[in-house]
């Protein structure tokens, strides 16, 4: 048995990153802020998310820099060769197969502009 289940709530790093492709495709690339606990002070951990159709269109419509959202997904590594050095990289990256917009509407009205960790 495998299970690979991501979730996630957390402040989006920065404005979406929109592609629409000949096909009618659409990708959305995201940052996401997570606070990690520890004993000596908040950290977060950033994650790369990758949304794709209808998923991706709502983020792009409705996802600013510091929105509130919540993600649920998969982990995957996304791999490519270096064009410089010819080494072989990879970066993990979730792709979000459900998205829930957490803020409240005076948020997305431009009152979640700070991303210090405190704020998260």
């Amino acid at each position: 048995m495998s299970i690979n289940v991501v979730t996630l709530v957390g402040r989006v790093g920065g404005d979406p990153d929109i592609k629409y492709f000949e096909s009618g495709t659409v990708k959305c690339q995201l940052t996401l802020a997570v606070n990690r606990r520890t004993r000596n002070s908040d950290q977060p951990d950033w994650f790369n998310l990758e949304l794709w159709g209808k998923t991706a269109e709502v983020a792009g419509n409705y996802v600013r820099k510091g929105s509130l959202i919540g993600v649920k997904g998969y982990l995957k590594f996304d791999t490519w060769s270096d064009r410089q050095t010819g080494v072989n990289r990879s970066k993990p990256v979730i792709h979000v197969e459900q998205l829930e917009l957490l803020g409240s509407k005076r948020d997305a009205e431009g009152g979640m502009g700070d991303m210090s960790p405190e704020n998260f």
